[in-house]
């Protein structure tokens, strides 16, 4: 018995060394990709810049050094709206941004960032990964003609609706409001007669400053303390109806993509995957000391949508999805599959989750 226990052991032994040298070889043999990747956001705000820093630390790490990372901040070798046509024409062979930037491109394809009244970000992993939903990103972008392989890297907890001088007490409060806003939650508050512009993060404080604009949306708590935006305007509105959970892309030329091996490419896969875990995970632990704060340190009023409110933004979202649907055959294909999802899932989160205010 022992002697049996014995070969097992140097079979195990044997095996091991073996497979360990073969990955090595493979890896020896793998060609060295460097991925220039310029970004849309800053890597000091948590979760949404830093994430890609932590994505570029671990792929060294896995890939044994075959697929390298370097990091440009905004502006400094694509401008964040430019990332898009700078990598599908192999100017850049990578970037770091969100699908909502593309819009004017592709009508619709801002639903792959964030979309008004959910999902949250468990069920929006689950469609992204599990369902159709990372299958019909992919299809968005060759239908479009661009040359572009695109990874989910980052998902984000929900951001707050906005930084007001005022309460908002109605729609009429907020016609004719100059107000930055993104995606689809931009389109559904033009319905509501709001006048919106897209700015970068880094430009939208001076804005607000300068009198530009009269409010604001970007991100979560923690994001918008950095950017200073409680200096100016006082009044911090929840929930984030348009952007319960936010998703931002890797994008890889294609050609480039289709030059790695499969380890390279499934250690990219791997490493992009577990950034939407790590992002959610920071981003969900940071924020309630920042609101605390907000409250006793900066003099910010917290506010929570009233329900009439809540039902005219789902309302003008509804027109939106639906004009969408006419004018993009690629957004109703992807938010009639995302639909039909939800309508499932809804099965379990209707009974297993505990009622706001409940846990």
């Amino acid at each position: 018995m022992k002697k049996i226990a014995f070969a097992t052991i140097c079979i195990f032994l044997f095996v091991a060394v073996f497979s360990f040298s073969a990955a090595q070889s493979v890896q020896a043999k793998e060609k060295k990709i460097l991925l220039k990747v310029p970004i849309a956001f800053a890597t000091v705000l948590p979760g949404l810049g830093d994430i890609i820093v932590w994505i570029r630390d671990k792929l060294a790490a896995a890939s044994g050094g075959s697929l390298v990372m370097k990091v440009y901040e905004p502006g400094k070798l694509v401008a964040p709206f430019e990332i898009l046509d700078a990598v599908s024409s192999g100017k850049i062979n990578a970037g770091y941004a969100a699908s909502g930037y593309w819009e004017g491109k592709m009508p619709g394809i801002s639903i792959f960032t964030a979309i008004p009244f959910g999902p949250e970000a468990p069920e929006f992993i689950s469609w992204m990964f599990y369902g159709n939903g990372l299958k019909l990103y992919q299809e968005y972008y060759d239908q479009a003609g661009y040359n572009v392989k695109v990874l989910p890297a980052c998902i984000l907890s929900p951001e707050t609706s906005g930084w007001f001088h005022k309460p908002i007490e109605s729609v009429a409060d907020l016609k004719g409001l100059r107000m930055r806003f993104f995606g689809l939650g931009g389109m559904t508050m033009e319905k509501l007669g709001v006048s919106v512009s897209l700015l970068p993060g880094g430009e939208i404080f001076a804005a607000l400053e300068k009198k530009a604009i009269d409010a604001t949306e970007f991100s979560m708590p923690a994001i918008d303390q950095r950017l200073g935006f409680y200096k100016i305007a006082k009044y911090n509105y929840y929930p984030g109806w348009h952007q319960q959970a936010t998703y931002l892309e890797l994008l890889i030329n294609k050609d480039v993509w289709n030059s790695m091996s499969p380890q390279q490419q499934a250690t990219l896969e791997m490493v992009t995957m577990a950034g939407v875990t790590y992002s959610l995970a920071e981003t969900e632990a940071i924020q309630g000391k920042v609101i605390k704060e907000n409250i006793e340190k900066r003099g910010v009023t917290n506010m929570y949508w009233s329900d009439e409110m809540l039902a005219e933004f789902k309302k003008a979202w509804e027109e939106v999805a639906a004009d969408l649907s006419q004018k993009s055959p690629m957004f109703k294909k992807t938010y009639d599959d995302l639909q039909a999802f939800r309508k499932d899932y809804a099965y379990w989160s209707n009974l297993a989750f505990l009622p706001r205010g409940k846990k």
